[in-house]
């Protein structure tokens, strides 16, 4: 089992690149085969789920016909959360009409995708879809964010590699670690 330290921290590996490549895959084909006959619109939430997005579009069935575009939001000022959603880097695409899945890298309270649902919707998305690599089911408190496409669930662990950060660093990890108390 592989282990690194960050800042004060150890962390051990928990999700090996292997056990990720199938969950991709998992969520890959669900996705792929709800969207059989559509053209969905992918819009990856920056900077944690650029690893995860590439490797899920990329996992697609071929016949998928869709568009990715980014947004950055934060709902942080600090360490503590505002309660609202701060677009820093604004969604660039035109969603009215269109069937919309968010990429995210983990999910937790859902304070997020629940507002980014909301803001989705208002501009007219004929659906709204939320696929994740992580979910945190026991921090969840906005039931309409619960993912839709889930790679794998974990618990109250801190966890970096595969885009996640710490501080912004060690998201180029191939695989998940967990920080070992």
């Amino acid at each position: 089992m592989r282990s690194i330290d960050e800042q004060g921290y150890h962390f051990e590996e928990w999700l090996t690149p292997e056990q990720i490549a199938k969950d991709v895959q998992q969520v890959a084909h669900q996705i792929s085969a709800d969207y059989k006959d559509k053209e969905p619109l992918f819009v990856i939430v920056l900077n944690g789920a650029f690893v995860f997005a590439a490797d899920l579009i990329r996992a697609l069935d071929p016949s998928i016909r869709c568009e990715e575009t980014f947004i950055r939001v934060s709902s942080y000022y600090g360490m503590q959360t505002t309660g609202q959603l701060q677009f820093i880097v604004p969604l660039q695409q035109v969603v009215e009409n269109r069937d919309v899945v968010i990429i995210e890298d983990i999910v937790d309270t859902g304070l997020t995708i629940h507002q980014l649902k909301a803001h989705l919707r208002g501009l007219g998305a004929t659906s709204v879809k939320t696929a994740t690599m992580l979910f945190k089911p026991e921090k969840l408190e906005y039931e309409d964010a619960r993912p839709d496409y889930v790679g794998h669930e974990i618990s109250e662990e801190f966890v970096i590699g595969y885009g996640l950060d710490f501080d912004g660093f060690r998201r180029n990890l191939d695989a998940i670690y967990k920080v070992k108390e």
